[in-house]
């Protein structure tokens, strides 16, 4: 199996309120077991989302199921990520450079100590 990391970026609203909701949406368990589901049924066999001020870091592992446009076709058909995105809306913000039809940007690996 072979596994590929996506870092991605992704701002939050600037407030100290809307931060501490998007935190308490993320606590274990908080996540709606359908968004979940349907994360891990995507061939995303791992995700975490770190912290700095208001800009979030996603390190995503996924396995060769995974095709980012499927998944995007298959969220927007699924009521459960809908409602789920709907609420991450009112908080998430695209950092200042993304496209417009990106919401979580990809990074690009400039550095690895593999490789030195």
């Amino acid at each position: 199996m072979t596994i590929q990391r996506h870092i991605l970026l992704l701002d939050l609203v600037d407030d100290a309120e809307a931060i501490a909701r998007y935190e308490q949406w993320h606590a274990p368990r908080a996540v709606p077991p359908a968004v979940t589901a349907s994360i891990r049924d995507a061939g995303i066999v791992a995700m975490d989302i770190y912290r700095s001020g208001n800009r979030l870091v996603m390190v995503m592992e996924t396995d060769e199921r995974f095709d980012p446009a499927r998944k995007a076709e298959d969220d927007a058909t699924n009521p459960a990520v809908v409602a789920w995105e709907t609420q991450m809306n009112t908080v998430q913000r695209p950092v200042p450079w993304a496209t417009a039809d990106v919401k979580w940007t990809p990074a690009e690996r400039i550095y690895s100590l593999a490789d030195q």
